[in-house]
C-alpha cells in the first residue's frame, strides 16, 4: 500500500470541495470522489443535485458509496502529512500574540502567511503550499494574513466585496450594483485603493512636516530661554559689579537685583519647560499617528485601507503654534530701579567713586588745539567745526573743553578730516559725541539720538577715550558725574578730538556755504 500510494500525486487525496485531505471519502455516479459531508452539504444548498467538478446533473440524488481504497489511501496520506507538519512545525513560526493563526492547524496554532479572499481562509507554509501547486487554486487570489474574513463578504449577497461605492464610500459586491447601488458611481477597490493610499501618503507627509515644524519651534524656545540666560547672566554680573564696587552699603540692594531678575527667569524657563512639554507631546501623538499611516499605507489590503481610511487621513488635533515664541524678560533698567532706590544712601558714595573714575582719567590729559587759525567764533559767523591738530591711533586720552559760554555745542571725537557740506553724528559716520541743542537738552549723537537728562548743566566737559577698550565716555569735570559713554567701539583709523558751537538739531552739522573740518 505505501508503494501504491507512492504512485499518487497529492491532488488526489484533496476533496475538491474544502480543499483538503480526505474524510469519510464517497463517489458519485460519475466517478469523482467528495468528503461525505462536504459533498451533502453542497447537494442540500442547491435544488437541482450535480457534480461540483463535472457539473453532470442527477435528477434524483444519487446513493453516495462509500470509496475504501480512497478512504485508506487518504489515511495514509494524512498521517504522513501529519509527521511532515510535526517536523516541519518547530522550523515554522507559532502564532504569537497579534498575529493570524492558521486556519487549518489542529492543535498548536502556526502562523499564517497567507489568507486567501476566495476560500475566506488563512494558512501557515505546510497548508498554503496546495495554493501554491495545484493549478485550480493558484488562481485564488492570496493577501498578507489578515483577521475576520467573513467580512469581506458581503452580508447581504454573500458575495466578495471587490468593489468601492464612490457615491457611499463603502464597499460593496457585484449583485449590490444591480440593487441598492445601482445608479451609484461604483469603481473596483484596487483603483480606489490607489487613490486612497495617496491621501494617506500625503497625510503621512503632511504629519511629517507638522513633526518637524514642532522640532524647530522646540529649538526656537530652548535658543529663547539660552539668549534670555545669557542676558541674566550678563545683567546679574553687571549689577554685582555695580553693587560690590559700593560694597556692605548697597548688599540688600544686590540680593534684591538678583532675586528679581532670577524670579523673571525662572518664569521664563518654566513657561518654556511647559511649551516644550506640550509640544513632545503633541510630537508624541503624530508619531503614533505617522505610525498608524505608514503602516496603514504600505498595507496590500484593499479593504482594511479603505475601512481605516477615514479614521487616519487626516492629523490629530493640534495647537497651532505659529505665533507662540518665548519672550525673554526685559531687565533694562533693573539697576537704575534698585539703584535709585538706594540714590540717597549712596549719593556721597557715588560722588567718591566718579571722582576717584575722573582723576584716573585725568591722569590721560593731553594738550590739544581746538583753533589752530585763532579764528574767534562769534555769532552770526559760519558755522565752523573744529578738529584738533594732534590724532591718536592708541592708547588712552582725556580732555577738557569749556563749553558754558555756548548756547549749543556739539563735542567728542572724529575720525577723518575731509570737507563736507551736512553730515549726520553717529558712531557709523566715525562721530562720538554728545551735544546741546537748547539750554536743558543734552544728547549722545547715537543712532537714534539718547536724550540725556543731566541733574546739573556742566560748564566744563572732559573727554575721555581708550582706543584699544572701543570706550568713549563724557564727564561734567567740575561735579565729576558721568554724563555719557560709548563701549564696543572698533577704532580702525586715527582719532581727533572735536567740537563745534553750532546750531546741530537731531545731531547733525549744517551750514550755509560749508562746514569744514581744519
Amino acid at each position: 500500500m505505501s508503494a501504491a500510494s507512492c504512485l499518487l500525486t497529492e491532488d488526489q487525496f484533496l476533496c475538491s470541495i474544502c480543499l483538503d485531505v480526505f474524510t469519510d471519502p464517497v463517489s458519485i455516479p460519475c466517478g469523482h470522489n467528495f468528503c461525505k459531508t462536504c459533498i451533502t452539504e453542497n447537494w442540500n444548498n442547491n435544488v437541482q443535485c450535480r457534480c461540483p467538478v463535472c457539473k453532470r446533473r442527477y435528477n434524483m440524488r444519487p446513493e453516495l458509496q462509500i470509496n475504501t481504497f480512497i478512504s485508506e489511501m487518504a489515511a495514509q496520506f494524512r498521517q504522513s502529512a501529519q509527521q511532515k507538519t510535526s517536523s516541519s512545525s518547530s522550523e515554522q513560526q507559532v502564532v504569537e500574540s497579534g498575529e493570524v493563526p492558521c486556519d487549518v492547524c489542529t492543535g498548536t496554532k502556526l502562523k499564517a502567511l497567507k489568507s486567501c479572499l476566495v476560500c475566506l481562509t488563512s494558512y501557515c507554509e505546510t497548508h498554503l503550499e496546495p495554493h501554491l501547486t495545484m493549478s485550480g487554486l493558484r488562481r485564488h487570489q492570496l493577501i498578507d494574513p489578515v483577521e475576520n474574513l467573513e467580512e469581506r463578504m458581503c452580508k447581504k449577497h454573500d458575495k466578495l466585496l471587490e468593489l468601492f461605492c464612490k457615491t457611499d464610500q463603502m464597499c460593496v459586491c457585484v449583485l449590490c450594483t444591480i440593487s441598492d447601488h445601482k445608479t451609484h458611481d461604483v469603481v473596483p477597490v484596487k483603483e480606489e485603493y490607489d487613490i486612497k493610499k495617496a491621501e494617506l501618503e500625503k497625510t503621512e507627509a503632511e504629519i511629517h512636516q507638522m513633526i518637524q515644524k514642532r522640532r524647530l519651534k522646540i529649538e526656537e524656545i530652548k535658543a529663547s530661554v539660552q539668549l534670555s540666560n545669557k542676558d541674566a547672566d550678563r545683567e546679574i554680573a553687571e549689577g554685582v559689579q555695580v553693587f560690590t564696587a559700593l560694597k556692605e552699603s548697597v548688599e540688600r540692594g544686590q540680593a534684591e537685583l538678583i532675586k528679581t531678575i532670577k524670579e523673571k527667569q525662572r518664569t521664563t524657563e518654566q513657561q518654556a519647560e511647559d511649551f516644550i512639554k506640550e509640544l513632545e507631546q503633541e510630537i508624541s501623538d503624530l508619531n503614533k499617528r505617522s505610525s498608524e499611516v505608514e503602516q496603514l499605507s504600505q498595507s496590500e489590503d484593499h479593504l482594511h485601507l479603505l475601512q481605516m481610511h477615514s479614521s487616519l487621513d487626516t492629523a490629530p488635533p493640534t495647537k497651532d503654534w505659529t505665533e507662540v515664541s518665548i519672550r525673554p524678560p526685559v531687565y533694562e533698567g533693573t539697576v537704575s530701579r534698585v539703584v535709585a532706590q538706594l540714590e540717597e544712601k549712596l549719593s556721597k558714595q557715588m560722588k567718591k567713586v566718579f571722582e576717584a573714575e575722573l582723576k584716573r582719567v585725568q591722569q590721560f590729559a593731553v594738550d590739544v588745539t581746538l583753533d589752530p587759525d585763532g579764528q574767534q567764533m562769534k555769532k552770526g559767523d559760519n558755522c565752523r567745526c573744529v578738529l584738533s591738530e594732534q590724532g591718536f591711533t592708541s592708547g588712552k586720552f582725556y580732555f577738557g573743553v569749556q563749553v558754558k559760554r555756548w548756547s549749543t555745542w556739539t563735542l567728542g571725537v572724529a575720525r577723518n578730516r575731509l570737507r563736507f557740506r551736512q553730515v549726520t553724528l553717529c558712531p557709523d559716520n566715525g562721530y562720538w559725541t554728545v551735544y546741546l541743542t537748547h539750554p536743558t537738552k543734552y544728547y549722545a549723537a547715537a543712532d537714534p539720538p539718547v536724550h540725556l537728562y543731566l541733574t546739573s548743566h556742566p560748564k566744563k566737559v572732559g573727554v575721555f577715550v581708550d582706543y584699544e577698550e572701543g570706550l568713549v565716555s563724557f564727564h561734567d569735570a567740575d561735579t565729576a558725574a558721568l554724563i555719557y559713554f560709548f563701549t564696543g567701539c572698533t577704532f580702525t583709523e586715527k582719532l581727533f578730538p572735536f567740537f563745534s558751537p553750532c546750531n546741530n538739531v537731531g545731531g547733525k552739522i549744517h551750514s550755509k556755504n560749508s562746514c569744514v573740518p581744519q
